[in-house]
Formats: structure tokens, sequence, C-alpha cells
């Protein structure tokens, strides 16, 4: 191995997992959509407010918080969430903060 390789080598495996963080907030961040869809969805068909949280937990990624607001035949719901970074590598850097907003209208009998 050239001294050359030797010095590149730790910057191509941090560029890597910086490539995978990146991947995983991309994940999370699709995971929380669907997440606020699944509970906006089960809300505006009348199902109980914990069995929706519970479906939207079951899909959002560990961690993530839930904002549920009703009114005028809509029901919105926020879910935020924290990526930090992959196995602890670049715990340096500040979390990325990941959120997705819902919006559904509420069945007629409602």
């Amino acid at each position: 191995m050239t001294a050359e390789a030797a010095v590149v080598l730790p910057v191509l495996i941090l560029f890597a997992a910086a490539l995978a963080w990146l991947v995983a907030a991309g994940v999370s961040e699709v995971r929380d959509v669907d997440a606020a869809r699944e509970v906006a969805r089960a809300l505006a068909r009348g199902d109980p407010q914990p069995e929706a949280l519970d479906l939207g937990h079951r899909v959002a990624p560990p961690g993530s918080a839930f904002v549920v607001a009703q009114g005028d035949g809509t029901v919105t719901v926020t879910v935020t969430g924290v990526v930090s970074g992959p196995g602890g590598i670049l715990d340096f850097l500040p979390g990325q903060h990941v959120h997705a907003t819902a919006v559904a209208a509420t069945e007629p009998d409602q």
C-alpha cells in the first residue's frame, strides 16, 4: 500500500459513513411521512386516538413524537424525530431533525 492510499482510505471510509447517514435521514423522513399519513387516516375514519397513534408508532422511527390537531372537519398530524450519526462515528455532529405533516378530512358522520 502506498502512502497516498493510506492517507485517502480513512477519508473514503468517513465519506461512506456520511453517505450512509444521509440515506438514513432520508429513510427516516419517509417513515415519518408514512406514520403521519397512517395516523391522520385512522383518526379521520373515527378510530380511537390511542389505536391510531399505535399504528403510527409501528411505522415511525424510534423516538418519534406525534402532535394531533382536530378541527373544521380535518385532522392534522405532525411527526417529528431526530436521526443521529451511524454507529456513533458522526456523534460530534448534531442530529438531523426530520418531520412530516399529514392532513385528512374526517368522515361525514364523525
